[in-house]
């Protein structure tokens, strides 16, 4: 992420690949399933079958036998049905940007929630409900009208669904926690077909299970969120400086964070200077480190708190000012086209010593491409105050998230692109005390141990929930927990 304005899943990288699924559903089982629906039914060679298997992440290329494009809880419901009593492959798709590609299956069954986008706002109780096919975008829009927001992440296409059950990471994630903390109830389609009710005092396991443990349990079709006065005018900082300075940089925002108020989340980020004419046509292509924050209040009282982000050295560029919520939510979209390639991977580090920025710079100097970077989530705050066991969510008291972004744009680079991320990954785990996050997983090639990892000790409880509601393991096309014996 700069903050600047399809190849095939059976590649010789080992990425994206899973199980295989029924090739073809017989056709008078599908006549039969097809009337059920209030939404549409897609199949191979119908018009729109294209455009409805592609998706965000142009490395994943696959082929479902169905698509069944929902219109409410009832559609959900029967398609969850039909794929468990015919064995189907069954892949969920909600509102986009899942970079590990599980909302695609081949020769199976997608349940596509992406027309479910109703949000209903109670301004009064401070509480939304959005459908699970709703991106970022979706919710601020109408959240905004309130001038109310709940933690989310940083990029308005991604979907609310895959990033609050694996967590979600976002601007207001030291203020207001994470979006899985935020979660106040949900109705969720379970494998046997039953529409559960879920929250602190309803289907109490289920509700602690998908905070955090992904779509291991069920088709979540809709989610309500607390909200929390933010915007609608915010201040963004959003400077860069150069690489050679990236030691005093991280730190002195180390420092900052220290002794900062909870409402401020910074991130920093390392990367190659794009060539666009905000950049002084000298700095093109050169290594940097950037510095983003929201301030959620005044946007007077967040340009003075964000000042000593914008003054640690001379800067390259400072792209900071005053916006709307809604516009800071979007300062990265478009490092993140659809159809362009990702493959993301991530590590928690206890601090920031001068060997891993040194690392960390050399690795983001030596990528590939020069959309891709490395990305330092300063934690702690509101997410850090919630129990390991309160949630799902696990490895909370990290004090640091590495992001290890590949982007690129052509096909015959993902080899190179994809070496890069796992040779980075490689290295930086050697400066951490274990754990992931499961929205940047790689393509999860690492199987159990790094599922464990990432679910810490909460992984046998989970297994338990797992075997309650979905003991054949119909969902297992996301971050898989087995479920318990």
């Amino acid at each position: 992420m700069t903050g600047r304005h399809s190849s095939n899943s059976d590649t010789p990288m080992g990425m994206g690949g899973q199980r295989s699924g029924a090739a073809d559903v017989p056709s008078p089982l599908v006549d039969e399933f097809a009337p059920r629906l209030r939404g549409q039914l897609i199949r191979s060679g119908d018009p729109g079958y294209e455009s409805a298997r592609r998706l965000w992440n142009g490395v994943i290329d696959r082929r479902p036998a169905l698509v069944a494009r929902c219109d409410g809880d009832e559609d959900v419901v029967a398609a969850v049905n039909f794929a468990r009593d015919n064995k189907l492959l069954l892949a969920v798709r909600g509102g986009g940007h899942g970079v590990a590609g599980h909302a695609l299956c081949d020769g199976g069954l997608v349940i596509d929630l992406s027309e479910m986008t109703g949000v209903d706002v109670d301004p009064e109780a401070c509480t939304v409900r959005a459908q699970g096919g709703c991106t970022l975008g979706d919710l601020d829009r109408e959240t905004q009208r309130h001038g109310l927001a709940t933690p989310m992440g940083v990029v308005s296409a991604t979907g609310i669904a895959g990033l609050t059950l694996s967590g979600g990471m976002g601007w207001l994630r030291r203020k207001y926690g994470l979006s899985c903390d935020n979660l106040v109830s949900a109705k969720v389609v379970t494998a046997d077909g039953n529409l559960l009710a879920v929250s602190a005092s309803e289907n109490e396991d289920l509700f602690w299970a998908i905070r955090g443990g992904g779509g291991n349990f069920g088709v979540v079709t809709s989610f309500e969120y607390r909200l929390h006065p933010v915007g609608p005018e915010v201040f963004f900082c959003n400077v860069y400086y150069p690489a050679n300075r990236a030691r005093e940089v991280l730190q002195s925002c180390e420092r900052y964070v220290s002794g900062a108020p909870d409402q401020v989340g910074p991130l920093g980020v390392l990367g190659q200077v794009p060539e666009t004419e905000e950049f002084p046509p000298e700095s093109h292509g050169e290594p940097y480190v950037a510095l983003l924050a929201l301030f959620p209040g005044n946007p007077a009282e967040g340009e003075r708190a964000l000042q000593p982000l914008r003054e640690v050295t001379e800067p390259i560029c400072d792209l900071s000012g005053a916006t709307t919520y809604t516009e800071a939510q979007k300062v990265l979209d478009d490092d993140y086209p659809d159809g362009g390639r990702y493959y993301w991977t991530s590590v928690n580090a206890p601090g920031l010593s001068d060997e891993l920025i040194e690392r960390l710079a050399e690795h983001a100097a030596a990528a590939p491409s020069p959309d891709s970077t490395i990305d330092v989530w300063y934690q702690g705050g509101a997410m850090a105050q919630v129990g390991e066991e309160e949630t799902a969510f696990a490895n909370r008291s990290a004090s640091y998230l590495l992001g290890i972004e590949g982007n690129w744009e052509e096909e015959t680079d993902s080899a190179e692109n994809v070496t890069w991320v796992r040779d980075t990954f490689a290295d930086l785990r050697s400066f951490s005390a274990g754990g992931i996050y499961l929205n940047f997983p790689g393509f999860l090639e690492e199987g159990e141990p790094l599922l464990r990892e990432g679910y810490g000790g909460n992984y046998e409880r989970l297994s338990a929930v797992k075997a309650k509601y979905d003991p054949a393991n119909l969902f297992h096309l996301n971050a898989n927990i087995k479920p318990k014996s």
